[in-house]
């Protein structure tokens, strides 16, 4: 089947689903909020506070936008190899490909710090709602966000949150803002790299195989939290088994789902299809076909490219899907079906409606205000610098320069105090700098800017001057030295003297176009987010008030747990099993890229047991961000790392189909069994328990 005929088959049967009664494993619920009962009543057995908590103090959000968990005493933790494959490029030169050659520290002392990356375990979920929407009460539309903003800051700055090394503290919006709740966590800053497999076992398929079943792909990778120079101890962690779960059986995802859009309104929906999706999706076309043929010229631009690439080629694929289920008349006939549902029942609660008016109706006045704002924003604001690192270094610097300057509760989101740690870490650490991807970032940003926006915009005027799209794209990479971490640090530390003396080209860029991007960035705050925000809310609380708290909120980067069996799918007549195996890759592999196994696994493939179960599929319901999630058992046992979706779930964001949506793991017995026999990794494999020295 043709990958279109197969997103329109997705897209299909999520309109099929939607309109009927929400499938039992549907949702990806708060720790705070999770419905046992439902549980009970699909399964026969739910979890109690007990094991709740459990998971919880084991599960792990990390900084790189992925999920893990804690499987040992002594800080080990499972993630996704994709999910710090950046870490293991860090490390990685001309003459030493170590993403592509993999990495196992023999030693622990050998483990090796991953610049940058951060992780960080929820302790407490507090109900803030009241506090916020105190604030907000009677307020103008224009004035909400940053009314909101500054309290969030005060919250965040609070009792229990004062920064310590130790402590993160972030205000979630839930349901649009019908609720905020404020989540604490421990954070740690020393995490080190303990094992990764080479890039060729981790993403065994390549594109081909992303987000297909059955697959063959050992994404999996080990990390360790230290603290003080040694590992952290960790009592709180999940137990590692190498049994694989039945079909049919209970399991559950628990990680940080990113982001879903179920609860958007129609107006929301079609301005995502019609403007956000497509712009974006060709900006990224162009940035794939770009990468590519740099990568054409040689062995080092492969290595250079390769994860961005992976990052492009995964977005492209998953938003495709999302186009594909939003452009289906079907499906968003039935978006359409419950919006009108849910206004007719609150028109007919006659207090409710008198309370609430009409929000809907100030939605779509927001959005036709965004559509207006949206290239700009995108361009100048949201977007700006493309994939150019030393870009998007030389803004942080300026802004945390000013920002510093002004009282917490009056700086922008990402500037506070509760979130100042994090981002000189970003600033200090040492990465490597590839100066021609950099250009080609600034290239095609400054290239579609300019398509989009006109020549005659005054905002293009200010972003090019007199230069060219490629000329100012060379100056300014060729004449930074943001490369060097000594000079940003000098300039953190410096503040806003250092950067107003500075004569580094990229930063004298910034101050020069900045003032535009905050100033489209202050307009979409008072004439979108506010209006949205506010007008959201309203409909949340008609939600709560008609259908009380059986609606879980949309996904936001924090804690969630789901729940669903091991189980595959029919579709057109074709059954597809939840397991694949050893003996399956075996006969997958090709002596051609993607499926060409690596020399390590070619000679040790007949050593594995070929009936060891390697990839699993299950009806959990997760989304991006979701990578590197355990997939556990009733036991409390980490059965498996989530690390991606089948094709069906490709229009996740917008609703979820039991009979088709499936998540896709890595078993902890495919990890066991690898360690062990192709890689000699004993030291890990005896710490999880799976292997005992003679």
């Amino acid at each position: 089947m043709s990958s279109k005929s197969v997103f329109a088959a997705a897209a299909g049967i999520l309109a099929i689903s939607v309109a009927s009664n929400a499938y039992a494993d549907e949702g990806m619920w708060t720790f705070d909020a999770f419905p046992a009962a439902k549980v009970k009543e699909a399964y026969g057995w739910a979890p109690d506070q007990a094991w709740l908590n459990r998971i919880q103090n084991a599960s792990v959000r990390l900084s790189s936008g992925c999920s893990s968990s804690l499987v040992s005493s002594n800080g080990l933790i499972l993630t996704n190899h994709h999910c710090i494959v950046d870490c293991v490029q860090n490390f990685s030169t001309p003459e030493k490909d170590m993403v592509a050659d993999g990495f196992y520290a023999v030693k622990m002392e050998e483990e090796r710090k991953c610049p940058g990356l951060q992780a960080e375990i929820l302790t407490s979920i507090t109900d803030v709602t009241g506090r916020i929407q105190g604030v907000l009460k009677d307020l103008p539309t224009e004035k909400v966000s940053d009314a909101r903003n500054a309290e969030i800051a005060r919250i965040e700055s609070g009792d229990g949150c004062k920064d310590d090394g130790k402590t993160l503290c972030e205000v979630v919006s839930l349901y649009q803002g019908g609720q905020y709740k404020l989540y604490r966590y421990r954070k740690y800053a020393d995490v080190r790299l303990a094992f990764a497999p080479e890039l060729n076992v981790g993403f065994f398929g390549g594109d081909p195989d992303n987000f297909n079943f059955p697959r063959y792909a050992m994404d999996s990778a080990f990390i360790r939290l230290y603290e003080d120079g040694r590992p952290v101890a960790t009592p709180n962690h999940l137990t590692w088994t190498a049994e694989v779960p039945k079909e049919n059986e209970l399991v559950f995802v628990s990680g940080n789902p990113g982001s879903t859009s179920r609860l958007d309104t129609n107006a929301e929906l079609a301005f995502r299809r019609d403007w956000v999706l497509p712009t974006r999706q060709l900006i990224r076309a162009e940035l794939r076909g770009r990468l590519l043929a740099y990568m054409a010229q040689g062995a080092e631009q492969t290595r250079q490219s390769r994860d961005l690439l992976f990052g492009i080629e995964n977005s492209y694929k998953a938003q495709y899907g999302q186009m594909r289920a939003l452009m289906d008349p079907e499906f968003f006939g039935t978006k359409v079906a419950e919006e009108t549902s849910l206004r007719q029942r609150l028109k007919a609660n006659a207090a409710l409606s008198k309370e609430l008016g009409d929000p809907w109706a100030d939605i779509e006045k927001a959005v036709t205000i965004q559509q207006n704002l949206f290239l700009e924003h995108d361009f100048l604001e949201a977007r700006a610098g493309s994939v150019s690192g030393l870009y998007g270094m030389a803004r942080t610097l300026v802004r945390a320069a000013a920002e510093r300057t002004k009282p917490n509760a009056e700086r922008l989101p990402g500037f506070t105090d509760s979130a100042m740690p994090q981002l000189e870490r970003f600033v200090m650490e040492e990465t490597p700098v590839y100066p021609a991807i950099e250009r080609l970032g600034m290239e095609v940003w400054l290239m579609k800017a300019r398509e989009y926006l006109t020549v005659d915009s005054p905002a293009v005027k200010t972003l090019l001057g007199k230069e060219s799209p490629e000329d100012l794209a060379a100056r300014l990479i060729a004449g930074t030295k943001l490369a060097d971490p000594k000079v940003r640090e000098a300039l953190w530390k410096g503040g806003a003297a250092a950067i107003a003396a500075s004569d580094d080209p990229l930063i004298q860029y910034v101050r020069r176009v900045d003032g535009q991007a905050l100033a489209i960035r202050k307009q979409w705050q008072e004439k979108v987010d506010g209006p949205l925000s506010a007008a959201s809310a309203r409909i949340a609380k008609a939600r709560f008030a008609l259908d009380g708290d059986k609606v879980y909120p949309d996904a936001t980067f924090t804690l969630r747990l789901s729940y669903g069996a091991v189980k595959g799918w029919t579709y057109n007549g074709v059954t597809v099993p939840p397991f694949t195996d050893f003996a399956g890759l075996k006969a997958r592999a090709t002596d051609a890229e993607p499926f060409k196994l690596v020399p390590r696994w070619a000679a040790a493939i007949d050593k594995l047991n070929p009936a060891t179960t390697f990839n699993i599929s299950s009806t959990n319901d997760i989304i991006g961000g979701n990578s590197g999630s355990p997939l556990i058992d009733k036991q409390g046992r980490v059965v498996g790392a989530v690390f991606d979706g089948n094709i069906h779930s490709l229009g996740g964001d917008f609703g979820y189909d039991g009979r088709v949506n499936r998540t896709v793991t890595v078993s902890t017995a495919a990890v066991s069994e690898a360690l062990v026999k192709v890689y000699g990794a004993t030291r890990l494999a005896t710490e999880l328990g799976v292997y005992k020295p003679s």
